[in-house]
């Protein structure tokens, strides 16, 4: 298993998250819709919006999966949260990076793991939006763009943007 690396910038990453107070906070609707409707959409047993930090990565938000967060060295968020852009594993049993990863050799067998990262308006990645599933596969173009735009959504509710548009409501 090859843990993710860590950010040369990953103090002053922690920092903005957290300065958000969202860690450790009571799960939310607003979010809870978000990877409920990634999980139907994708057809993956697991969504998540996970947020890394120092040690491990919390889950704001989880569809089919009970634990509330996992330790970072084995997360598949922390190599997304290094890459900075859309991570997707096809097959992490023949990923030399992840073969012998716990989440794949045990619960919750993890085959297929996408993940787009969640980044502020300056650059800062606090974590992902993540689809898993137990089977091998990939994503096409159409499937990259959902995931992109219901980022987008998580991110909105993060910065408390309003996530709907009331310019139409003044004009009627």
């Amino acid at each position: 298993m090859t843990p993710a690396p860590i950010p040369d910038y990953d103090d002053e990453r922690l920092k903005s998250l957290h300065k958000l107070l969202i860690l450790d906070t009571p799960p939310e609707e607003r979010f809870d819709r978000i990877v409920a409707f990634a999980a139907n959409e994708f057809d993956v047993p697991i969504a998540l919006i996970s947020l890394v930090d120092r040690d491990r990565q919390w889950f704001k938000a989880r569809i089919g999966l009970d634990a509330c967060e996992t330790a970072r060295d084995v997360s598949f968020c922390g190599h997304a949260v290094h890459s900075g852009d859309l991570f997707v594993v096809q097959d992490a049993s023949r990923d030399r990076r992840f073969a012998d990863n716990p989440l794949v050799t045990g619960a919750p067998h993890i085959r297929f793991y996408a993940g787009a990262p969640l980044q502020m308006p300056d650059g800062t990645i606090l974590g992902t939006l993540c689809l898993i599933d137990t089977a091998p596969r990939q994503l096409d173009p159409v499937d990259v763009a959902i995931l992109s735009t219901l980022r987008d959504l998580v991110m909105l509710e993060i910065s408390g943007a309003p996530s709907h548009d009331n310019s139409r409501a003044e004009q009627v």
